[in-house]
């Protein structure tokens, strides 16, 4: 029988340990199947430009994965159960069996218990969401009073997706709501741009204000006042799915996945997690944040882990680095902050036309590896070792 290995989700780090472990395994002993709910590779990283009225690539998985012989399952994920080996999923068949799992499942939109969110308010966490506000910027600007628009939250999400609808709709009167100072995670030069990307762009910045609750047509704050607004773009964070900690999985306090340095979970050792679903300890000993980069990271350590597992070799410890954040302010504008060993702002930064076309060739280069899973990759496929070790136990060299 041919060892299974099931990969929750084909966002960033799914689609790419699926496509080097098709490439890297002999399909003689295994056989490797995507589980995913929409037909399409999301860019995640585009959905704000998505919303904004831009048109993305969404290349469809079918066409991604063809002749790697991964199988693709599409469906939702309903549940887990690692102690049976089965992963529950709303199909025909239902259930879906394995010996290895891939937990990709990524992140969605946090609403921190606020009273209305979830009724009353957009966001940019997945495709069907980014265009349902797209739809409503557009009648927004069918009025000829045009309309306004608030965004809740100041962290990268927050900003790209501002300055974004403020560029491309420049008939809005867009705000941004900040909890803290604007900008606080960045460089004094970067903050700086910002504020003036901001001004030159029209958007106002409330700071160190916090929303309470949000209606149909406005946000309720903390000191008591109320802030109109047409369309209320919630990117306060984000959260995980419970089906995690559901199926008994050690997890933290917000659902993530415990693993170890290999991305194996702490729990069940044949459950290995990767991108936003992991909670992983970096290189700099602070865990990495939910981000593309953590789940290239994340993605690279686990198949790693997995092959080195199953094929009885040696796991190399691969890079988990958090190395800055790349920050769009529109098409011709942005932010490269990077950040030193303890994840603080370096002094200097790279701001402007140069900062956005570094943003725009790292999402290019994004797409085009996921895209093409197996590139580049060595050809050899290695057979799994006489008897893998259904504990999960390391193989060393």
């Amino acid at each position: 029988m041919k060892h299974r290995i099931v990969v929750l989700g084909a966002g960033y780090a799914g689609a790419y340990v699926a496509g080097t472990l098709a490439r890297r395994l002999s399909p003689e002993d295994t056989e490797i199947t995507v589980v995913n709910a929409e037909p399409d590779f999301v860019q995640r990283l585009r959905l704000h430009q998505l919303a904004a009225g831009r048109e993305i690539e969404a290349p469809q998985l079918a066409d991604v994965f063809v002749g790697t012989g991964i199988r693709l399952r599409l469906a939702r994920v309903t549940a887990v159960d690692p102690e049976r080996q089965v992963v529950a999923v709303a199909d025909a068949d239902g259930e879906l069996g394995y010996d290895t799992l891939l937990y990709a499942l990524g992140s969605h939109v946090a609403d921190h218990g606020v009273p209305g969110m979830a009724e009353h308010a957009f966001d940019v966490t997945g495709r069907p969401s980014a265009l349902r506000l797209r739809e409503r910027l557009d009648s927004l600007g069918r009025r000829d009073e045009g309309g306004s628009v608030l965004v809740v939250g100041d962290g990268l999400t927050g900003i790209e997706t501002a300055t974004e609808i403020a560029e491309s709709r420049p008939g809005l009167s867009v705000t941004l709501v900040a909890r803290g100072e604007l900008g606080a995670q960045l460089s004094a030069g970067a903050r700086s741009h910002l504020r003036q990307a901001c001004d030159r762009l029209g958007i106002t910045v409330l700071e160190h204000t916090e929303v309470e609750a949000v209606e149909a047509a406005r946000v309720l704050c903390a000191d008591g006042t109320a802030l109109a607004s047409d369309a209320t773009v919630w990117t306060a964070g984000f959260a995980v799915s419970p089906i995690a900690a559901t199926g008994g999985l050690e997890v933290t306090e917000n659902g993530r996945i415990v693993v170890d340095r290999t991305m194996q979970s702490v729990s069940h050792p044949n459950v290995y997690a990767a991108g936003d679903s992991a909670y992983a300890i970096g290189d700099n000993g602070r865990p990495l944040p939910m981000s593309c980069a953590s789940a290239g990271y994340t993605g690279m350590q686990a198949t790693a882990a997995i092959v080195g597992c199953l094929t009885g070799r040696k796991i190399a410890n691969t890079k988990l680095e958090y190395l800055g954040n790349h920050i769009s302010l529109g098409r011709r504008d942005g932010i490269l902050q990077m950040v030193d060993a303890e994840g603080q702002a370096k002094p200097k930064y790279v701001g402007g036309w140069k900062a956005a076309r570094i943003k725009a060739g790292i999402l290019k280069m994004s797409l085009w590896a996921n895209s093409h899973p197996t590139f580049g990759l060595p050809k050899r496929k290695r057979r799994l070792a006489a008897a893998p070790d259904a504990s999960g136990e390391k193989a060393v060299a």
